[in-house]
């Protein structure tokens, strides 16, 4: 793999993922800008690295509020539950997408695979659930999340 140290870790984290869930019955790998997402009865499974320490997943945030995570996010992640103040500005631009989120079905359902990793650290949380994203904003909104794995104690030796 010819990528910058960076990218390479970034692009770990979904090999990994379709290593993991490819044996299981009705798992579909799909391709999004040079990347293998996962899905499984109508969910794509997506990961995200949310913190380098020992942070609670409701502290989870993207890194840009654009681009191809946010736009599966706010297109195939949970609506917000609170009413919106209407100021008859459209929500989610369809035609501003990123081209590959137009290529999934409209109906496809998200499922975030969220954790916190260091090097140092290893794997120190790891949780899965449906969350949304506002519009312009880099905030995960949790509708629902759960452990995935039990957390590590780091001070168990």
């Amino acid at each position: 793999m010819q990528e910058a140290y960076g990218h390479g870790l970034h692009a770990a984290q979904y090999e990994t993922l379709a290593a993991g869930l490819a044996p299981l019955d009705g798992a579909t790998p799909v391709r999004l800008q040079g990347r293998t997402l996962m899905a499984i009865g109508g969910n794509a499974i997506l990961p995200i690295r949310y913190a380098k320490r020992d942070l609670p997943v409701t502290e989870a945030q993207l890194r840009k509020a654009y681009g191809l995570r946010a736009d599966l996010i706010r297109r195939h992640g949970p609506k917000p539950t609170q009413l919106t103040l209407d100021l008859g500005i459209e929500g989610l631009d369809e035609e501003n997408l990123h081209p590959d989120v137009a290529l999934l079905p409209p109906d496809l359902r998200l499922t975030v695979v969220a954790y916190a990793c260091s090097m140092e650290q290893g794997v120190m949380r790891v949780e899965w659930g449906s969350a949304g994203l506002l519009h312009g904003n880099r905030h995960l909104f949790w509708h629902h999340h759960e452990p995935l794995l039990p957390r590590a104690n780091p001070r168990a030796a």
